[in-house]
């Protein structure tokens, strides 16, 4: 849903009470995997970001396809922090909780502060109810500690039944609407302008228009019921924006803004876009988005295996596309011997792996930083590739956009690391302007070449030059063997064997990528902390709370791992302490140890298939610093 950005106009009946000026706070929907929490969760983001609030969210999905009713397995979170400025995090623990039932009170309370406030539907905690849940006892709430003046205590279900009652609707229906009711009341909470979540509902539902309008009664019966009673057990709360930069902003996930990268990429380079693609989580939302692209030259084909989605993206490189192949862990194993296949054809290919929990099929909803090593080694033979992870669902747009271009420039397969953390979580993405992203110019041969090109003459950066099927003179084969690099016939001659073998490695070393940054005391501190990927908001929070607290703290966190930044060696010898902290058993650590000459760091990993918590972060890293 893309929209302008505007000022945020109060309500005048919320105005009529003490509204609170807050910077920051973390509201968590949760609820059975079909009570649309996912849904109340993404309309309350995408309705802040409108008003020019920084965003980012975290929906936390039951590996279940579809557990039992009420059961503590299928319960479905969404948890979005708002700030008044730029936010890095999703939060650690939630200000709000909204929980539409027993089973989700019991499972998410623990991502809940002491002091937050919960709101709950108290017709789904009947006896049956408490008893999925596994509570002892009627008294759910003295049970789990939790002090009844911080609960908003509503009958949900039934006040969605009787805002309802003349619409005609089955009970069903309507009770798919108890999510709506819900957010209603969060927006009275925070103040938020119904008519941008009217406006929301009208256009997702344009199709139904009656579902529409259901869900907006219900959303204005949940807003009048806080309004009437005053339900917060406080009151009103206002998160000011303090955007700089006016202009066209959207709440956008980052698998969407994966598939947005390489539209752009394909569009700014001048070709078709093509993704050869097999479903899997978390990954397989790309391959939903971009089949909605065609108007804008983009062919989706939902392959039959990992193998062939990979094999004819590299098929479309070679007729002259940009080919993409989309996957998570599990998949880059079954597409590594065409990934190779990619390495020795020198072809542009670009890998897109969204990251889960494994080994196997593992934790397929939850998120890990653990196929590192896999897409830096995991092939035969020397087969250098580019790897780059991007570091924030918007970032998910730049990565795209980036591994597109080096892939098209040094006609290499690049791999793409997202995880699940980034690529279903969102943020307040400000729409880019094409004119304004970096030229791609694939080293196409140049025609006064004709007569004299063989496949494996090399520009100056070493890429190989491009031939496009189907122009006269350039006739040529590529293929699985190794080639002579002056001929490209096949050859099994060892002199010219190491020799492409260098040459390839040579051409990867070769691409120019931004130097590593340090933020924070880059001059003095006394740690540098060291991640990549999604984890940089988690670690840059972290590091904001240490500075609070006195400590000289720096950041230096990696997008691009191979080839690595020229400065990395440098960056990493400045600092007398230095902690890698990463969502695996130490892989960043283990590469750069391998890369960098005595460079020995502490180390922090966690492999829980959630996000990092600031706070136990910041207590590791104190830990570190005032270690003697």
């Amino acid at each position: 849903m893309h929209t302008e950005y505007f000022h945020h106009n109060s309500h005048t009946m919320a105005e009529q009470l003490e509204v609170k000026e807050l910077d920051q706070v973390v509201v968590r929907f949760s609820g059975d995997s079909g009570d649309g929490m996912q849904l109340a969760g993404n309309i309350f983001s995408t309705v802040s970001a409108t008003v020019g609030n920084g965003i980012s969210t975290f929906p936390d999905y039951p590996a279940d396809i579809r557990a039992p009713q009420g059961s503590l397995t299928g319960v479905s979170g969404f948890q979005v922090h708002i700030g008044a400025g730029k936010v890095y995090t999703p939060g650690d623990k939630a200000d709000v909780l909204v929980a539409m039932n027993a089973a989700a009170l019991k499972t998410q309370y623990k991502y809940a502060k002491r002091d937050a406030t919960i709101i709950i539907d108290t017709d789904s905690f009947g006896p049956a109810d408490l008893k999925k849940a596994e509570f002892k006892s009627d008294d759910y709430l003295g049970e789990m500690n939790i002090d009844p003046d911080r609960v908003i205590q509503c009958p949900v279900t039934q006040m969605v039944k009787d805002a309802l009652a003349d619409t005609g609707m089955d009970n069903k229906a309507m009770l798919k609407c108890r999510n709506m009711f819900a957010l209603g009341l969060v927006c009275w909470l925070f103040d938020r302008d119904l008519q941008l979540v009217d406006n929301f509902l009208r256009e997702k539902f344009a199709k139904k228009p009656a579902v529409a309008e259901a869900n907006i009664r219900v959303i204005q019966a949940g807003y009048d019921y806080g309004h009437n009673t005053h339900s917060s057990a406080t009151n009103v709360r206002r998160i000011e924006s303090k955007v700089k930069e006016p202009g066209r902003y959207m709440d956008i996930t980052g698998n969407k803004a994966t598939a947005y990268g390489f539209i752009a990429a394909a569009e700014k380079a001048g070709l078709k876009l093509y993704l050869g693609s097999y479903p899997i989580t978390p990954a397989t939302d790309v391959l939903h988005e971009l089949s909605k692209h065609k108007s804008l030259g983009v062919t989706t084909v939902q392959c039959e295996d990992e193998i062939s989605g990979c094999a004819s993206a590299l098929g479309a490189s070679f007729a002259g596309a940009l080919g993409v192949t989309s996957t998570s862990g599990p998949g880059i194993c079954l597409k590594s011997e065409a990934m190779n296949l990619a390495v020795i054809m020198e072809l542009p290919l670009v890998v897109l792996d969204v990251q889960r929990g494994g080994p196997a099929t593992g934790l397929p909803t939850k998120s890990e930083q653990t196929d590192l090593l896999q897409v830096l080694f995991g092939r035969n033979g020397e087969s250098p590739m580019p790897v780059l992870a991007a570091t924030s669902p918007t970032d998910c747009f730049d990565a795209a956009y980036q591994a597109s271009k080096i892939a098209l420039e040094h006609m290499t397969p690049v791999v793409l690391l997202t995880d699940a953390y980034c690529a279903n979580g969102s943020g307040a993405f400000r729409l880019p302007d094409i004119n304004t992203l970096p030229d791609i110019k694939p080293p196409y041969v140049p025609e006064e070449m004709k007569g004299k090109w063989t496949p494996y003459m090399r520009t100056d950066n070493g890429a190989r030059y491009w031939a496009v099927p189907g122009r006269e003179g350039f006739e040529h084969i590529l293929g699985g063997l190794e080639k002579d690099s002056d001929t490209g016939a096949i050859s099994t001659n060892p002199e010219n064997h190491d020799k492409m073998t260098r040459l390839r490695a040579q051409k990867i070393a070769n691409i120019k990528v931004p130097e590593l940054e340090v933020e924070g005391d880059a001059d003095s501190a006394q740690l540098l902390i060291v991640g990549f990927g999604s984890t940089y908001g988690h670690l840059h929070s972290a590091m904001d709370e240490l500075r609070a607290k006195g400590y000289r703290v720096a950041q230096a966190h990696f997008k691009y791992i191979n080839p690595l930044p020229a400065n990395t060696a440098e960056v990493l010898a400045r600092y007398s302490k230095v902690v890698v902290a990463e969502q695996n058993m130490g892989q960043l650590a283990a590469y750069l140890r391998m890369k960098i000459d005595n460079f020995v760091p502490y180390r922090y990993n966690e492999v829980k298939g959630q996000p990092f918590v600031v706070e136990e972060l910041v207590k590791k890293f104190e830990e570190i610093i005032n270690n003697k």
